[in-house]
């Protein structure tokens, strides 16, 4: 692995999750790589020959329709990785993967994980139970589409940003939101204008300044609040000493793949 002074595999909440012994076995198999935004990392229906850890860089999950149109279900940050398909029984991914935020992030051989996942133990459970909380979102995010004003979809997904980011800025188009919402970029441009005149944010050529956290947080649903409370229990329950209940078999010398 290539190893940098700015960046570390514990940037990933995952990663980080792990026993420093463990976590150390697996650092010669993982690659620093730097996601450009926009970049697609899998259609729907590929297998993927990598598995990805964002540090720094947040990866967003579309359907895809028959029609060509989509829809943002889920978005991955430094709390997650992409790639639990892999280990729940699928043998293709079922969504676009897209950089949302370019940054950095950790890839690892899908064969390599899978062969680790066979030995059970904490790596398992860690992204099981991250898979649990991911499920949570995508089934939150679909009520919100259905059943909250656009000005609260777009609280909500301002605010899940931020949570995956070390700042209160973000780069990104208003085509872009209008994307991942479902809803046209008049929508959006009518939303931003609002919350722009509240001092809530602040809004110039692609460039988001969050002003006031705050208000974003009165201004969204339930819905964030639902989807932060399991992640934050997630990794409340990757950190206890008790999660390690699954003993591991000694670890054998591997070849690097």
């Amino acid at each position: 692995m290539l190893i940098s002074p700015l960046h570390h595999p514990s940037q990933n909440h995952l990663l980080a999750a792990l026993p420093a012994r463990e976590l150390g076995d697996l650092i010669p198999y993982l690659e620093l790589i730097h996601m450009l935004p926009g970049e697609t990392l899998c259609e729907a229906g590929d297998q993927l020959p990598y598995v990805y850890f964002p540090a720094s860089a947040i990866i967003s999950l579309h359907y895809i329709l028959e029609n060509g149109a989509s829809l943002e279900i889920a978005n991955v940050g430094r709390e997650g990785m992409l790639g639990v398909s892999l280990f729940m029984g699928g043998e293709t991914t079922s969504s676009r993967a897209t950089v949302q935020i370019p940054g950095f992030a950790y890839r690892l051989k899908a064969a390599f994980l899978l062969q680790e996942l066979n030995r059970g133990g904490l790596l398992q459970w860690i992204l099981l139970r991250y898979s649990q909380a991911l499920i949570t979102q995508i089934a939150q995010i679909g009520v919100c589409n259905r059943y909250h004003t656009i000005q609260q979809q777009l609280c909500r997904w301002f605010l899940l940003t931020l949570d995956r980011l070390d700042s209160s800025e973000m780069s990104m188009t208003q085509e872009l939101i209008a994307n991942a919402l479902g809803v046209s970029r008049k929508s959006v441009a009518g939303v931003a204008g609002k919350l722009q005149r509240r001092g809530i944010i602040r809004y110039h050529r692609g460039h988001i300044t969050v002003l006031n956290r705050a208000g974003l947080e009165t201004g969204a649903c339930e819905c964030y609040e639902t989807i932060k409370k399991e992640f934050d229990q997630a990794l409340d329950d990757m950190r206890k000493p008790e999660s390690s209940q699954g003993n591991r078999s000694p670890r054998k010398t591997l070849p690097l793949l």
